[in-house]
């Protein structure tokens, strides 16, 4: 009987390594790393839990973490935007604010150069007017007509009416955004009874906070603004009156518009004060815009004219 090579496989006789290796890879075929990972399934499976559950365990804290720092990214990235735009609107606000003074004071320029050529105006036309006595005539009745339209400074003794709103409650919440109640704000009805009473009275000129008023003039509400003749007047407002001052107090207490003010002021808690003064002044009204003219008597009617005009 021939003995076995060395090395050579039989039975109980060494095996060698390389035979050894494809024996484990055939008889192992999964990777063990799988294997744990997949009788740990089982094992949970058998427990029954869910299949997600340890995922869960171990992403919910990751999920959370993530969530929190988009949310931390996302707040930083609005606070941003909403710096630079409060910036941007401040920026916005403050040139509008410029450009509203600037174009104020341009016109007050021409409001005042205005004025000084009607002076101008006025003085060449009575130096004209004023070398016949057909002129003269002409002279005192243009000057009966501005007087009756409000167009001519006044100066004298008369009756200060004061009308101004309610005094802010010292309990209301600043912030707490309530509706503050408008009844004890001045209306511009207040303002009419005011100075419907005073020309019931007598009074030859009137002015609201140095807006002269004229038979064309309306005191209106515009949003949150009381406007006399299209210009906003604010709180408090003073109403000067120029003529006799017993006979405009005595005539103007009696009226029952001032009786009615009275009553809404006291129920709302309005400042509604008078006192007559020895001097006061109310400045000249605007020229109204001159819209259509007609001959005088003895000219046809055909010579009619229609025009505009300052």
């Amino acid at each position: 009987m021939t003995a076995p090579r060395p090395g050579a496989p039989g039975r109980g006789g060494p095996r060698s390594m390389g035979a050894s290796l494809l024996d484990q890879v055939l008889a192992e075929t999964l990777d063990p790393a799988y294997a744990r990972a997949a009788a740990a399934r089982t094992a949970r499976a058998d427990a029954g839990e869910p299949p997600h559950a340890a995922w869960r365990r171990r992403g919910a804290p990751a999920a959370v973490a993530l969530t929190m720092a988009a949310a931390g990214l996302l707040a930083a990235v609005t606070y941003a935007q909403a710096a630079s735009g409060e910036e941007g609107r401040e920026e916005v606000r403050t040139a509008l604010v410029t450009e509203i003074q600037t174009q104020s004071d341009t016109a007050d320029d021409l409001v005042a150069e205005l004025e000084s050529l009607r002076g101008q105006t006025a003085d060449a036309r009575e130096a004209a007017l004023a070398a016949s006595a057909e002129g003269q005539r002409a002279i005192d009745d243009l000057d009966a007509a501005e007087q009756a339209a409000g167009l001519v400074a006044v100066t004298g003794p008369g009756l200060l009416v004061t009308l101004a709103n309610a005094e802010p409650d010292a309990d209301a919440d600043p912030v707490g955004g309530a509706e503050e109640d408008t009844r004890g704000r001045v209306q511009d009805g207040d303002l009419q009874l005011v100075v419907n009473a005073l020309w019931a009275a007598g009074a030859e000129a009137v002015a609201i906070n140095g807006q002269r008023l004229g038979p064309t003039t309306a005191i209106r509400f515009a949003g949150e603004a009381v406007l006399v003749d299209f210009r906003p007047v604010a709180n408090p407002y003073e109403i000067n009156a120029i003529g006799d001052p017993d006979e405009l107090r005595s005539r103007f207490l009696a009226s029952p518009e001032v009786n009615a003010l009275a009553v809404i002021s006291e129920s709302f808690g309005l400042r509604f004060e008078f006192a007559q003064e020895d001097e006061l002044s109310v400045p000249a009204g605007g020229v109204p815009e001159l819209r259509s003219a007609v001959p005088s008597a003895g000219r046809p009617a055909e010579a009619a004219a229609t025009g505009t005009g300052g």
